[in-house]
């Protein structure tokens, strides 16, 4: 059986799709990214902590934690950014390392976009 959510605690979907999908003792997280958000307009690194910190408010929500995340996904538009990307990792992070893939890419849904996450987390 399949559970799909929304929270109230992020900005709405843009598109045809849910914040995540539950599947089994799986959590599948969407793309997160700032948009609708104070830091939409703003820098790499905010946009970067901004989008963790909604990964971490679903864990929270699901009653999970980062050592639950099993692997993150995430897309950043350019590549000289990888060592803050790699700042705010490790403090999300906190010792609780997943597996994790990173792509650049030449645009995401809005201009003003630096970074999007999808996540990966065990739900057992």
């Amino acid at each position: 059986m399949l559970k799909k959510r929304e929270y109230p605690f992020l900005p709405p979907q843009k598109g045809p799709y849910v914040h995540s999908v539950i599947h089994e003792n799986t959590l599948y997280i969407s793309g997160l990214t700032a948009q609708g958000t104070s830091s939409q307009k703003k820098e790499f690194l905010d946009q970067a902590q901004e989008v963790l910190s909604q990964i971490d408010n679903i864990l929270e929500y699901e009653g999970r934690n980062k050592s639950d995340l099993i692997k993150l996904t995430i897309f950043i538009k350019d590549i000289e950014q990888t060592s803050n990307l790699r700042k705010a990792l490790f403090q999300f992070y906190d010792g609780n390392l997943p597996a994790c893939s990173l792509v650049e890419v030449s645009n995401l849904i809005h201009p003003d976009l630096k970074l999007e996450i999808e996540a990966i987390a065990a739900m057992v």
